[in-house]
């Protein structure tokens, strides 16, 4: 029996340097966190932590921000002129869920 394939996500074209830049991103906040994590484990002083931790949870809110504006530079402005205006649907319900 032929195995079925699902075109059921959709996907975003990037750049090869959009894609290092997002990647790079991910890198230093994984850093960021793996250097609390260390610190948990090493006892530091809970101020500190909480610093480093509000830091890293700036570095997320900064890498959302920048991928929700290229998602709608992009993939919305193209699904819009392409007659699919459910795209509004989603971007509303993604910006919730984003502003938890």
């Amino acid at each position: 029996m032929a195995e079925k394939t699902c075109e059921c996500r959709k996907t975003t074209d990037r750049s090869e340097e959009e894609r290092k830049k997002l990647i790079h991103r991910l890198n230093r906040i994984e850093g960021q966190i793996r250097g609390i994590r260390g610190m948990v484990e090493r006892d530091a002083y809970c101020p500190d932590i909480l610093v480093q931790s509000a830091a890293a949870s700036a570095a997320i809110n900064s890498f959302n921000r920048d991928l929700i504006a290229r998602h709608i530079k992009g993939c919305v402005v193209r699904d819009i002129k392409n007659g699919d205006e459910a795209v509004i649907d989603e971007l509303v319900g993604t910006l919730q869920k984003l502003m938890k």
